[in-house]
C-alpha cells in the first residue's frame, strides 16, 4: 500500500529532466521518499541527482529502504538491484569529485553528505540483475581508488594555483576538508584481495573511506587475512566471519590476537576452519586452550559459530570462561558428546539462547535426553532452532515435542533431512501450532514418499539422493497446508525448499 505522498513522488522521479529542474526548490524532507520511489522503480538517472545533491550527513540503506508510512515494501529485504547500487557509488563518487575540485577553487560551501550507510543488504541468491556482497566489496575498492587518484590531481592543481608570478606563496586559505565515510559489509576471497587491500591502504589520508561493520573472508592465507585485519576500524568491526581457510589449531593461534582489538565485536564465526579435538597432541591441547583465552577476551560477544568443527568433550573448555552469554551458538556437525550437552545446559549461555543450531549431530541415540534438557533451558529465548540432518524419527521427535511446544517465541525451526514420517509431521504441525510466533518450518520428505529401496534406517545423504514419489509427496503436503488453514494460521509457511527462504531475517544482533 502506497500513501498519496509515494505515488506523487513515483510520478516526478519517472520525469528525470523535470526532477533535475526542480531539485534546488524541493523540501529536504521529501529526498527520503524520492530516494525510495526511485530506487523501487530503478530510475537510476534520478537516483544519481538525488545523491548528488544529498542535503543530509547521512544517506542509510536500512533508514531509506525499510517499510516505512509511505509504502509497505522493504526494500532492504530484497535482493539488492545490481544498477541501482552501481548508480549511488557512482553519485558518490561524482559529488565527491565536484566537491574536491569546488574546494582547491574556494567555490565550497562545505561538504553535505558525510557518511554513506550501505550496511543490512541481502546476500542470498545471485541473478544477472543483482549485486553480491563480493561485488559491493569490489566496486567500492575501486570506487576508494579512483578518488584517490583524482583527489590527488586535485592537491597538485591547487599547489600551482598557490604560486605567485615569482614563484612566492600566495595567502589562501586551506581547504575545508571533505570525506565521506562508507560503512559497509566486506567479503574477500583470493581474487579481490588485492584491490581491496590497495582500497584499504590509503584509507586514512582517502576522501571516500571503507567503515567495515561484518568482514567475511574465504580462502585466503593467514597472512593474507591477518594484514586486512590490521587495517580495519577497531570501533567499527561488530562481525567476524572466516570460513574455508583451512586455519586449524595451528592458524587460529594466529588470527585470533589481531581480533581482540575489536572492543565491538558481537560475532565471530568460523566455520569449516578444520579443527579436529578428538586426537589431541600435546602442542594442540596448548593451542586449543589458547583459543579458549582468546574467545574469552572477546568482552562483547553475543554470537559464535563453529560449524564443522570436531569438538567432542570440549565445550566446557571452549566456552566456560567467556564474560558474557551468547545469544547465538551454532555447532552444526561437531561431533558433540552427551557431557557437551550437559554443560550448556548448566551453563549461563542456555538462558540467554535465541538462536541455536546443532545440525548433524546424532539427536538420536545419546544426545537426545540432554538435548531434551537442553531445549527446556533454551524454551523462555529461544527465536531459532536448527536441527536439521540429525537422525531423528518419529520415536525420538515424539520424545522431543513436549520440550519443543514450551518454545514459545520459536519463530523457526530447521528439520529438514531427518528420517520421519508423514505421520509424524502431521504430529509435528498438530502439537506446534499452538506457536504463534513460528511463522516457517523447513520439514523433510516424509520416509514414507521414497521408493521401496530406501535402506533403514536411511542417512542424511541417503535422504538427499533418495528418489522421491512426487504424487504421494504432494498429498502429504496438501494435507499440511489444510491443517494449517484450518487452525487459522495461514501465515505459517511449512516447506521443504531450502533455499527459498534464506533471506528470513532470524538475525539475533
Amino acid at each position: 500500500m502506497h500513501s498519496l505522498v509515494f505515488l506523487c513522488a513515483q510520478k516526478v522521479v519517472s520525469h528525470h529532466a523535470t526532477l533535475r529542474g526542480a531539485l534546488g526548490f524541493l523540501p529536504k524532507d521529501l529526498y527520503p521518499v524520492l530516494f525510495k520511489a526511485a530506487f523501487m522503480d530503478k530510475r537510476t538517472l534520478a537516483l544519481q541527482d538525488l545523491v548528488q545533491t544529498w542535503p543530509f550527513p547521512v544517506l542509510s540503506f536500512q533508514k531509506l529502504l525499510r517499510k516505512c508510512q509511505h509504502c509497505e515494501r522493504a526494500l532492504i529485504r530484497e535482493r539488492p538491484n545490481k544498477l541501482c547500487i552501481q548508480t549511488v557509488i557512482l553519485g558518490v563518487v561524482t559529488y565527491l569529485i565536484k566537491t574536491l575540485e569546488d574546494r582547491h577553487r574556494s567555490k565550497s560551501k562545505g561538504p553535505r553528505l558525510q557518511i554513506l550507510d550501505m550496511t543490512g543488504l541481502q546476500d542470498e541468491g545471485q541473478g544477472p540483475e543483482t549485486m553480491s556482497l563480493w561485488s559491493r566489496t569490489v566496486t567500492l575498492a575501486k570506487a576508494c581508488l579512483d578518488i584517490s587518484k583524482q583527489q590527488s590531481k586535485c592537491i597538485k592543481r591547487a599547489s600551482k594555483r598557490r604560486k605567485g608570478p615569482y614563484n612566492s606563496s600566495m595567502a589562501l586559505p586551506p581547504p575545508q576538508p571533505v570525506s565521506v565515510d562508507v560503512w559497509v559489509d566486506l567479503f574477500v576471497n583470493s581474487t579481490s584481495y588485492g584491490v581491496l587491500k590497495d582500497a584499504l591502504q590509503i584509507n586514512s589520508s582517502n576522501a571516500l573511506r571503507l567503515r567495515c561493520r561484518n568482514f567475511r573472508v574465504e580462502e585466503l592465507s593467514i597472512a593474507s587475512t591477518v594484514g586486512l585485519l590490521e587495517f580495519l576500524d577497531p570501533a567499527g568491526v561488530r562481525q567476524v566471519d572466516l570460513r574455508f581457510n583451512n586455519l586449524g589449531l595451528s592458524g587460529l593461534r594466529v588470527v585470533l590476537p589481531h581480533l581482540a582489538k575489536f572492543t565491538n565485536l558481537a560475532s565471530l564465526k568460523l566455520p569449516y576452519s578444520n579443527i579436529d579435538v578428538r586426537r589431541l597432541t600435546v602442542g594442540m591441547e596448548g593451542s586449543l586452550q589458547y583459543f579458549a583465552t582468546q574467545l574469552s577476551r572477546l568482552a562483547c560477544l553475543k554470537e559464535l559459530n563453529l560449524g564443522s568443527s570436531r569438538l567432542s568433550g570440549k565445550l566446557t573448555q571452549l566456552l566456560g570462561d567467556l564474560q558474557s552469554p551468547l545469544e547465538s551458538l551454532e555447532l552444526a556437525f561437531c561431533y558433540l558428546l552427551p557431557s557437551d550437552l550437559a554443560y550448556l545446559s548448566q551453563s549461563l549461555h542456555t538462558p540467554a539462547l535465541k538462536k541455536l543450531d546443532l545440525s548433524g549431530n546424532n539427536l538420536s541415540d545419546c544426545l537426545l535426553q540432554p538435548f531434551r534438557v537442553l531445549l527446556a533451558e533454551a524454551s523462555g529465548t529461544l527465536l531459532h532452532l536448527d536441527i536439521m540432518e540429525c537422525r531423528m524419527m518419529d520415536t525420538h521427535l515424539g520424545t522431543l515435542l513436549p520440550a519443543l511446544c514450551r518454545c514459545s517465541r520459536l519463530r523457526y525451526l530447521g528439520f529438514f533431512g531427518n528420517p520421519v514420517s508423514s505421520k509424524g509431521l502431521k504430529n509435528l504441525l498438530h502439537q506446534t501450532i499452538r506457536l504463534l510466533d513460528l511463522k516457517l518450518v523447513i520439514y523433510p520428505y516424509p520416509v514414507d514418499c521414497y521408493g521401496e529401496d530406501l535402506p533403514w534406517p536411511p542417512t542424511s545423504s541417503q535422504l538427499l539422493d533418495g528418489s522421491v514419489d512426487e504424487e504421494k509427496f504432494s498429498r502429504v503436503n496438501n494435507e499440511l497446508q489444510q491443517m494449517l488453514l484450518s487452525a487459522n494460521r495461514a501465515d505459517a509457511v511449512w516447506t521443504t525448499n531450502l533455499c527459498r527462504y534464506n533471506s528470513l531475517d532470524n538475525s539475533i544482533l
